[in-house]
């Protein structure tokens, strides 16, 4: 009988197997109905995200907590109040591959010689160790008109994609990788058959007096008539699955197009805006996704403006305020300051942590992604090979991490986006199947 065991056969004929499993079940399904009814969320909100999913098919009831947004919710708060934080925050990197050798600016996807791209999830450690690769949807690799999605956005755990890499098709995609749902957005109003050449900034926030996400996108109407400044901004709602309403911005010209940052309840962009002494300045805008409100600040007072510079905003470590990166690189000056708002939209509080010059026996200045979740971290990009490193903005001391050598050339550039965290968000939510036959992008 043993032999057997060894040799992988089985003791139990299929019928008894069956009968077995039955049993089981039916003992397992006793032991629920006995468990008290109040206590049954409370041991749920402590399991991981694939046990979550399993459960969903113990019983309808099981089902019901578990889809219900209150109990998803609670979930999420649970995780990012958890104590251990490597088993719930993770940074989510986007490799993209291609065959040529031209340089490209960080944070932008390769418009020749694309050959693949990838998504991960990695813990945000100093090695930066992977946690897992991520399944990209096939349906939305079927629907594409472009090369790759671009990541617009991460709000905890929701990824906001924007199909817009070498034409903006109209195609954005609310994306929870951990549990491999999805939902396609509707066309948004603005678009170039209505309103003609524009520049586009979108991000993805969370509204918690609702607990609704959102996605707003803010756009700049580029060929005017009478040459005026128009800045329009609309939001998605996932709860009601439709946009809002159209509103027209006080007038200001984005500063630069791609992605808003969200902290402290609100996006924030950058706008550049007219004074009665025909000088212009640079203003911190933020967009409420709660109020719907729009609040402005000026930028550090200290700014050279007249000097060729980059602007970035990161959310701050703790995600409650918001840090500012000035780059110049110029033949005649090249430097990175770090900011960061000590006090939320508090002009004063303006603080510049750091100057950062010149690296390595090249002298490249590396590039800025964003502030890891310590706070005194920023994961920046070497501009020559396009490493990612972590600059210990405290000891001035750089940290190589575990994904140093994504390299352009026939190899791949990197793109590290914000400490996301695995929820259940979308779990509820009825997400979409692309019917072929009917789907009809639109490039205009």
């Amino acid at each position: 009988m043993w032999e057997d065991c060894y040799e992988g056969k089985s003791l139990l004929s299929p019928a008894s197997i069956s009968r077995l499993c039955s049993s089981i079940t039916h003992v397992f399904q006793n032991w629920l109905e006995s468990l008290p009814e109040e206590i049954i969320p409370d041991i749920l909100v402590r399991l991981p995200i694939k046990s979550l999913i399993r459960f969903t098919s113990v019983s309808k009831s099981w089902n019901s907590t578990i889809k219900h947004p209150t109990f998803i919710r609670t979930h999420l708060t649970h995780t990012l109040n958890s104590t251990h934080q490597n088993a719930t925050r993770l940074i989510l990197i986007h490799n993209v591959s291609n065959e040529g050798t031209s340089k490209h600016n960080y944070g932008q996807v390769p418009l020749s010689g694309f050959k693949e791209d990838s998504y991960s999830l990695h813990y945000d450690n100093t090695s930066v160790t992977e946690h897992c690769k991520i399944e990209f949807p096939i349906a939305l690799k079927q629907m594409m008109l472009n090369p790759c999605f671009r990541v617009s956005g991460t709000c905890n755990g929701l990824v906001l994609l924007a199909e817009d890499v070498w034409h903006d098709v109209y195609n954005y995609v609310l994306w929870n990788p951990s549990i491999r749902k999805y939902v396609i957005l509707p066309k948004p109003t603005v678009r170039k058959s209505t309103h003609g050449e524009y520049k586009a900034s979108m991000g993805l926030g969370y509204d918690a007096r609702k607990n609704d996400y959102k996605v707003v996108r803010v756009t700049f109407l580029v060929d005017q008539p009478d040459h005026s400044l128009t800045a329009l901004v609309q939001y998605y709602s996932l709860a009601t699955g439709s946009w809002g309403m159209l509103r027209v911005l006080p007038p200001c010209m984005l500063l630069s197009s791609g992605v808003l940052v969200f902290a402290n309840g609100a996006l924030h962009f950058l706008a550049v805006r007219g004074t009665d002494n025909h000088e212009m300045k640079c203003l911190l805008m933020g967009f409420d996704v709660g109020s719907e409100s729009l609040r402005e600040i000026l930028l550090p007072e200290s700014l050279n403006m007249d000097a060729l510079l980059e602007f970035k905003l990161g959310a701050s470590g703790d995600g409650k305020s918001i840090g500012l990166f000035v780059r110049c690189d110029t033949e005649t000056d090249s430097y990175l300051d770090i900011w960061v708002m000590k006090e939320y939209f508090v002009q004063k509080s303006w603080a510049k942590l750091m100057i950062l010059t010149p690296q390595g026996p090249e002298r490249s200045l590396p590039k800025p992604i964003c502030f890891r979740r310590s706070g005194h971290e920023v994961v920046l990009q070497l501009e020559d090979d396009r490493g990612l490193v972590s600059l210990d903005i405290e000891g001035c001391n750089f940290l190589l991490r575990g994904n140093k050598r994504s390299e352009i050339g026939g190899k791949s550039l990197s793109r590290l986006f914000s400490v996301a965290v695995k929820c259940v968000i979308l779990l509820y939510v009825g997400f979409c199947h692309i019917n072929r036959s009917i789907y009809r992008p639109s490039i205009y």
